[in-house]
Order: structure tokens, then sequence, then C-alpha cells
């Protein structure tokens, strides 16, 4: 879809929705300069949001709350495991497991997570139990497929770090004078 495409959609439904935005944001980073038509469809873009014909459609912000239902009785269940003997587990690999066999629960508001969480305490507590038991069950025998595997860094600074290389390698020319220091 072209650019113009693009515009005009967003200027006939009266929105630009963030997969239009996107992608013009990927025919613009994939071309080395645009055509005269183009700098004319984005300039009538940019007049009709800034009119309020169109209007930009936020990114909708969620979160799965079995998430934190699944890691919290991972952690328990881990916890007294490595209490009451030697085995070391990954509560991380746990949880995995057990999501990837759970019904995710997302909701987009604190009212709408909070009446699924309360939804799965009534409804899925039992089952959420069980597959962390079988979680922890088939990683307690198993031995480590690649010791050497690298997890997912938690410091503050690695953190930073993979995030300045993702963008860089997102926009790498965007302040280069910058990347040197």
């Amino acid at each position: 879809m072209s650019i113009q495409n693009i515009v005009e959609q967003a200027v006939k439904e009266g929105y630009l929705t963030p997969v239009m935005e996107s992608e013009i944001g990927r025919i613009c980073d994939s071309v080395a300069e645009l055509s005269l038509e183009e700098y004319k469809a984005l300039d009538r873009l940019m007049s009709a949001l800034l009119t309020g014909e169109v209007v930009a459609m936020p990114r909708k912000q969620f979160i799965n709350v079995m998430e934190e239902l699944v890691l919290s009785e991972a952690t328990t269940q881990v916890t007294e495991l490595e209490n009451t003997s030697n085995i070391v587990l990954d509560v991380g690999d746990i949880a995995a497991y057990a999501l990837n066999r759970l019904p995710p629960l997302y909701a987009t508001t604190e009212e709408g997570a909070n009446y699924q969480r309360q939804r799965a305490l009534e409804e899925l507590k039992e089952l959420i139990a069980q597959q962390v038991e079988e979680a922890i069950a088939r990683f307690s025998t198993r031995p480590l497929i690649n010791p050497e595997r690298n997890l997912i860094q938690k410091s503050k600074k690695d953190i930073f770090h993979q995030m300045n290389n993702l963008l860089k390698s997102y926009a790498p020319d965007y302040e280069p004078n910058l990347a040197n220091q």
C-alpha cells in the first residue's frame, strides 16, 4: 500500500490506525527520497491531523494477568522445593512452561485486571497450580539442554546497553555524533 493510499483511507475513515502509521514509517524508512506526491500526501495527512479531520488512534496498553498469577505460584512452589531439597530451578522456565498451557487473561484497565485476577482465583487457581507442578516435574528431572545459553540480562546497565543496540539497529544514521560517545 502506498503513502497516498494510506492517507486517502485515513481521510475517508477519519482516523489513522497504529498499523497505518507503522506502514507509513516503514515506507519512509525504505526509500532514499520520497516523491513529490508522497510529500503532498504526508502534508495532507498532517493538516488533517492538526484540524481534527483525522484522529490518530492510540496504541492500546494491556497486561496479561495470568503472567503475574503464574509467576507468583511458580515462585512459591520453587522456593518450597529448593528449601527442602538441593534442586535448583529457573522460575522463568517454570512460568513460561505453565503459561504456554494456560489461557491468557488480558486487561486494558485496572478494573479489568482486578476482574480477571478475581475470576482466575475463583475458576483457575487449581489449574494454575497443576500446570506449575507439571512444569517443576519436567524441569527437575531434565538436564540443562544448553548450559551456555544467554539469559535475559536484568541489570539496568545491561538493559540500557541492549536498548541502545536495538535502537541503533533500527536507526543506524540517527544522531551519528552521539554514537561515538
